[in-house]
């Protein structure tokens, strides 16, 4: 038979806050050791066990949505989607090239990104949770941990801006593994992107690890497409006319040629002449090609053009010229031509 305890006699033997099993235990056999016993062996092992379970369930749930949620966004029927309601929208809200080929693999990055934040938290609410639970104080810890924090990110706020940069930075798919792009620091393809560094190779196989709070600007010379670039110098008695025609076929031989028609992604444009110097008449031709395929195309373009050029008799400057040394007051002397 239960017997009724009064508010006091539970208060001491289940605390402020009882539970259902220390009171039915005070209740049915008026021991105030058993009902603490149970509350230590029973209860409070039943509530962290019950915590553990929900943060689990919870993280395993919200992990499911987040990689549903970047699934659809990385699906090509989404991706349509989005294409068809930019279309209606304003011209200054319409994204005018074409779609980043990384779409897939920065919307798994992200999924990557956003499953360890949610991981983070939920077990850190369950671990508050769990702590109270024992009987720990909350207060005196919370506010520790604050003042900890504080002095903590006074001493790593570069730290702190490295990670806001590289979430930031992959949120807006500003460059990606394999890139070529230039982070003014260093220069090269990009190797690998953390939310703390990035690691470029450059060109003479140096490796540089540059913190992402370090990049101030970045210029990706690889993204969507690219441009190759050429200034032809040639003689100032150059018939630029012929010229320019020599240039056009050799350049449309190369966007023709089955072995490079996939890396030309438009018809190449000979702008006309670009520079006008005392040695040299310098012609620009441009052709826009896939990402980080721009620099293979430019050599294959000189070379032809090399060959090109000693057919036509079009000729290029001449890399010396003639000096006069005065030796006295009414002489002077030619000296052999030296390079410049």
């Amino acid at each position: 038979m239960a017997l009724l305890q009064t508010p006091e006699q539970v208060a001491d033997a289940c605390g402020d806050d009882p539970t259902w099993i220390c009171r039915q235990v005070l209740e049915s056999t008026d021991s105030e050791g058993w009902a603490r016993a149970s509350d230590v062996l029973v209860a409070k092992p039943a509530h962290i066990l019950l915590i553990v379970i929900v943060a689990w369930v919870a993280n395993r749930l919200l992990h499911r949505a987040i990689r549903r949620f970047t699934e659809r966004i990385a699906n090509p029927e989404a991706q349509e989607r989005i294409q068809r309601l930019r279309r209606h929208a304003p011209d200054a809200l319409q994204s005018h090239g074409p779609e980043s080929l990384r779409s897939a693999a920065r919307a798994t990055t992200l999924s990557h990104l956003l499953r360890s934040v949610t991981t983070v938290v939920v077990w850190t609410i369950a671990g508050v949770m769990i702590l109270g639970e024992l009987g720990v104080a909350l207060g005196p810890l919370i506010a520790g941990a604050g003042i900890a924090g504080v002095a903590l990110g006074f001493g790593a706020q570069s730290l702190v801006k490295d990670f806001i940069s590289g979430t930031f930075m992959l949120i807006e798919d500003q460059y990606g593994v394999g890139d070529i792009i230039d982070a003014g620091e260093a220069s090269g393809t990009v190797e690998a992107v953390s939310l703390r560094t990035t690691r470029l190779r450059d060109v003479n196989g140096t490796v540089w690890h540059i913190p992402n709070g370090n990049i101030l600007r970045i210029g990706n010379m690889s993204q969507q497409w690219a441009r190759a670039l050429l200034d032809v110098s040639l003689a100032t008695d150059t018939d630029v006319d012929h010229a320019q025609d020599v240039i056009k076929r050799v350049a449309d031989s190369v966007w023709n040629d089955p072995d490079w028609r996939g890396e030309i992604l438009e018809e190449p444009e000979v702008w006309g002449v670009e520079r006008l110097g005392p040695d040299a008449i310098v012609i620009r031709l441009v052709v826009k090609t896939k990402p980080s395929e721009q620099f293979t195309v430019m050599r294959e373009l000189r070379r032809r053009l090399l060959e090109a050029f000693a057919v036509e008799g079009v000729e290029q400057p001449d890399p010396g010229r003639v000096v006069w040394v005065q030796r006295d007051a009414g002489t002077s002397q030619e000296s052999e031509p030296t390079p410049e």
